[in-house]
């Protein structure tokens, strides 16, 4: 070896040693082990490291060495070091950590272990396993948002992760559909979306509490722990033995900390059924002639939140076959269909609606699901798909069904082709349903009836009347069922716009939405509050709720 290189190793040799003495050093001021992470073989655990993600780990110089039960190791450069502390402290709040020291150098030994942490953890943050005798017990024992409050009061474990058991476990008993944490001045707040409506289910979250449950949030969704100032998404799974329940968690800075709300994606609560999502008998064949046709557009359209995906997945599972194709591309695919190939958008790899359609027809689709159309470009391939041979389904945000058509026309869709290619456009809401344990019956007075009367009198001759000869309207009570809110479970209402030779001919002359909605009324068009009044009248719902999907029903007096 020359003299040079020998110099240079020894050198290097020394430094080594320098570096590990230095460490040792600071392990014995700070009363901890020391630990040499280059001569000592330390097995690094997959487990352990996805804990911490890599940047963070290097940014905070430390290390997740191993995990065993709820005993983590972590070696640290300088645990008092601010980025340290923080994601130690975190930590800690899930675990027994037992810290070691460890020179720069250990500790980049033992990042080389995140090359196979990377794939897996990139895909799926973490999947918690809750044990099935545990779950069965917090939701036998939750039947009400007061149950959530006494079982989170009476919670005496050290452990957050518990904590957000019994939150998670609540949720899924009262079918909640979002998890709403928010933080206070001194505490913090928990709120359910049950039925659409949010309620308050704990006010008084230490500000510590709190934030050891944020951090678990986080830890789950594999997203940055030191990261407190700008939004941040992720995901885990629930994984139970029947099913996998898909959690997606947002979080936001806000002024008293951070909020996270929490998605959750239950296949349970999922209707896949068409005659199970509120049809009126007269509506429901109209569907069916129109999903059942080899070719056409159908158009699904309301605010976020009002059931059209759902809608929509239910048109799919009707008609799904082995011996067709059904392609979907969606942001993001929010339920997995058995026999339908579903891809989600991913704008940062510069798959979006339009490009994913594009390659989807590529594919020799028979059927084609677009979550939504949101531009131009969407729009022309959409109905071109439509007018050579495929069957589409797709959404747009429109206050109402006939406002599809300006809608189309102002994203740039020629009118010649809005006319032929579009088949059928659904507008929808959601409603509450009464709770049929306890809804309480109405007395209808004379002058009420009456305005039933002419109401029902006005309606086309294709929806029953005979129907609603006997009107059973009722209010909500609350019982043990519905957890004391009067109301269980939410049901659809629809109004539905044909688009028939006379409408297609009106498209071509540009029409407004006053016109064309003249022109659905004269062919038999029932609205979304008419089909809203005609469950009230058969007591599926209160008018409340109707009114607050539609806006106010100024005739129908009912006290």
């Amino acid at each position: 070896m020359p003299i040079s290189k020998y110099i240079d190793a020894q050198l290097l040799a020394q430094r080594k040693i320098a570096e590990e003495n230095d460490a040792k050093r600071r392990a014995d001021q700070l009363g901890l082990p020391y630990l040499d992470l280059v001569s000592t073989k330390v097995p690094t655990e997959i487990d352990a490291m996805k804990l911490v993600p890599e940047e963070d780990a290097k940014k905070a110089l430390l290390a997740p060495l191993q995990l065993i039960g709820k005993k983590l190791v972590i070696a640290v450069f300088n645990p008092a070091a601010p980025t340290a502390k923080q994601i130690l402290d975190s930590l800690a709040q899930n675990y027994e950590v037992h810290a070691v020291v460890a020179s720069r150098a250990g500790l980049a030994h033992a990042w080389s272990y995140y090359q196979y942490v990377q794939t897996e953890a990139k895909d799926i943050a973490g999947k918690v396993e809750i044990d099935e005798t545990n779950l069965q017990g917090i939701t036998a024992s939750i039947k009400s948002l007061d149950d959530v409050r006494a079982a989170i009061q009476n919670f005496k474990s050290p452990y957050v992760s518990q904590m957000l058991e019994i939150i998670l476990g609540g949720a899924l008993a009262l079918k909640a559909s979002d998890i709403h944490l928010e933080p206070k001045e001194d505490t913090g707040l928990l709120r359910l979306r049950v039925d659409g409506m949010l309620h308050p289910a704990y006010e008084s979250f230490s500000k510590t509490t709190y934030h050891s449950i944020i951090t678990r949030i986080k830890l789950l969704s594999n997203v940055k722990l030191n990261l407190t100032d700008r939004p941040q998404d992720g995901r885990f799974t629930i994984g139970l033995k029947d099913r996998d329940i898909e959690i997606r968690a947002s979080l936001i800075p806000s002024e008293y900390g951070e909020t996270a709300v929490l998605r959750l994606l239950d296949p349970l609560s999922l209707k896949v059924k068409l005659e199970e999502l509120g049809w009126r008998s007269d509506d429901l064949e109209i569907v069916r002639k129109e999903i059942e046709k080899p070719n056409g557009l159908i158009l699904n359209t309301g605010p976020t939140g009002s059931g059209k995906t759902t809608t929509l997945y239910a048109f799919l599972k009707h008609v799904v076959t082995p011996e067709i194709k059904v392609i979907t591309v969606e942001d993001p695919i929010e339920y997995h269909l058995d026999g339908v190939s579903q891809t989600q958008v991913d704008p940062e790899a510069g798959y979006t609606f339009a490009s994913g359609l594009r390659s989807i027809l590529r594919q020799d689709p028979d059927v084609i699901l677009v979550g939504e159309i949101r531009d131009a470009e969407t729009a022309e391939i959409a109905m071109n798909a439509a007018l050579t041979g495929h069957m589409v389904f797709s959404t747009l945000h429109t206050n109402d069904a006939v406002g599809a058509i300006p809608r189309l026309i102002d994203l740039g869709a020629k009118p010649q082709v809005i006319g032929p290619a579009v088949s059928l456009i659904i507008a929808q809401r959601l409603v509450r349903v009464l709770c049929p344990h306890c809804k309480e019956k109405m007395e209808v007075s004379a002058v009420a009836k009456k305005k039933i009367e002419e109401f029902l009198s006005s309606l086309p001759k294709r929806v029953n009347s005979d129907g609603y000869k006997t009107i059973t309207m009722a209010k909500p009570k609350g019982c043990e069922k519905c957890g004391g809110l009067g109301y269980r479970g939410r049901t659809s209402i629809f109004e539905l716009f044909e688009v028939t030779e006379n409408i297609e001919q009106a498209i071509y002359q540009n029409p407004n939405e006053i016109e064309l909605k003249v022109l659905a009324k004269k062919q038999g068009m029932t609205t979304m509050q008419e089909d809203g009044v005609l469950k009230i009248l058969q007591g599926i719902t209160s008018k409340e709720e109707v009114e607050r999907a539609t806006g106010p029903i100024e005739w129908l007096v009912l006290s």
